[in-house]
C-alpha cells in the first residue's frame, strides 16, 4: 500500500546542475522545495565574482530560474533558509535580499556554518507554493 504523495522532480539549465545525490527542487502536495544554490554562474559553473552581495543576488537568481521552471516565482515563497559562513555578511545579504522580496516577506531562517561547497560564503534555500 502506498500512500506517498507523487513528488515531481524540477530541473532547468538555467540554474547551475546539481550534484547526482540530489534533485534543484521537487514539487509534492502543493509546494515546492528549492535545494539550496550558491553564487554560480550556470554557464561557466564559477562563482560569481565580487563580494556577498554578488553571491547572495546569484543564489537568488538560480533560486528563480528553478521556480519558474516549476511553474511559479519567487513572489510565492514562503520559507528561506540562508547559511552564511561569516555572520559578518549578515547586513550586506539583508540588504540584498530585502530588494527581492517584499511585504509580506517570507519565514526565514539565517545560520553560521563553518563551510560551504566551493567554499562559498552564502548559500540560499527555499519553499515556495505551486500556482
Amino acid at each position: 500500500m502506498n500512500n506517498m504523495p507523487n513528488r515531481i522532480e524540477v530541473k532547468t539549465d538555467k540554474a547551475p546542475e546539481p550534484l547526482p545525490v540530489y534533485s534543484q527542487a521537487i514539487v509534492c502536495n502543493g509546494m515546492i522545495y528549492c535545494s539550496g544554490q550558491i553564487g554560480m554562474d550556470p554557464e561557466t559553473h564559477a562563482l560569481v565574482d565580487g563580494g556577498i552581495s554578488d553571491r547572495t543576488m546569484q543564489c537568488i537568481r538560480n533560486l528563480s530560474a528553478v521556480l519558474e521552471e516549476a511553474g511559479s516565482s519567487l513572489h510565492n515563497v514562503v520559507k528561506v533558509g540562508v547559511f552564511l559562513t561569516d555572520m559578518q555578511n549578515f547586513a550586506a545579504m539583508n540588504k540584498v535580499y530585502g530588494t527581492i522580496f517584499k511585504d509580506p516577506k517570507p519565514c526565514r531562517t539565517c545560520v553560521a556554518v563553518k563551510e560551504l561547497p566551493m567554499r562559498t560564503d552564502v548559500e540560499i534555500e527555499c519553499m515556495d507554493r505551486c500556482l
